[in-house]
């Protein structure tokens, strides 16, 4: 046989050999991949798990009053989750609304006051509710109560409300996308304290229209176990069409 016959007849076996290789590496990367995308998840699930743990713990603790918050971002990152209940007079010309929130499958305005707290020249942000808005006119500010007067709040310490994103950002009016402690505190001036008040129903408070069915933190750690399981069963479904297609199959030929 000729030389050139000979690599003719070599050529494909040659071929298929790194087509075999291809599909192999391509294979691993995948397998590799969403192994590592369940381990995420998993990892995510136990944060949420840990964070849970925390929200027991702290929860449990006494509540603090208005003395007690915390006045350096240091301080009030310990006292995030902790019950607190505190007193002081709404600064309701502060009110901002923040824009495209949901609460309860609903889109509406997260309403956050600053409350002046009694004794003191500080003031802190509280998260009062959630409240609907008029898609026809998207200027229209709602009708949210705010009592006058010495008022008891009841909440749990927070962080600054949730971000979102957004395009440029919103340096005033009533109707925002987001709200950071630090600007706000230089525009409306106010010694605002470096943390927020989810507030929570008070018994015997008066109504104030506002709903307050507040996510817990870590409750859709489910989510992240099921994202896990998905990704191994695709980790494994790549294995086994790998053997069978290219270990199995071919020997049954």
């Amino acid at each position: 046989m000729s030389e050139r016959a000979s690599l003719a007849v070599g050529a494909p076996a040659h071929g298929g050999r790194w087509r075999g290789v291809i599909v192999l590496v391509a294979a691993l990367a995948m397998i590799a991949l969403c192994t590592r995308l369940g381990v995420w998840q998993l990892d995510r699930a136990a944060q949420k798990n840990a964070l849970q743990a925390s929200l027991d713990q702290r929860s449990s603790q006494p509540a603090l009053d208005t003395g007690a918050l915390a006045r350096s971002a240091e301080d009030a990152a310990a006292q995030h989750f902790r019950r607190a209940i505190v007193h002081g007079r709404w600064l309701g010309e502060r009110t901002v609304f923040l824009d495209n929130r949901q609460m309860d499958g609903k889109v509406g305005f997260f309403v956050v006051t600053p409350l002046a707290l009694e004794g003191t020249r500080a003031a802190v942000l509280v998260q009062r509710g959630w409240v609907g808005r008029d898609f026809t006119d998207r200027a229209a500010l709602p009708k949210v109560v705010t009592p006058a007067g010495v008022v008891s709040v009841a909440g749990v310490v927070a962080p600054a409300p949730s971000r979102l994103f957004e395009f440029a950002e919103s340096a005033s009016g009533a109707i925002r996308q987001n709200l950071a402690i630090p600007s706000f505190a230089r525009e409306s001036g106010l010694d605002l304290l470096p943390l927020s008040l989810v507030q929570h129903d008070l018994a015997g408070a008066s109504p104030d229209g506002l709903l307050r069915h507040w996510p817990a933190p870590a409750s859709d750690v489910q989510k992240h176990y099921a994202y896990a399981v998905q990704w191994f069963a695709i980790a494994a479904a790549i294995a086994s069409l790998y053997v069978w297609h290219r270990l199995i199959r071919p020997r049954r030929r």
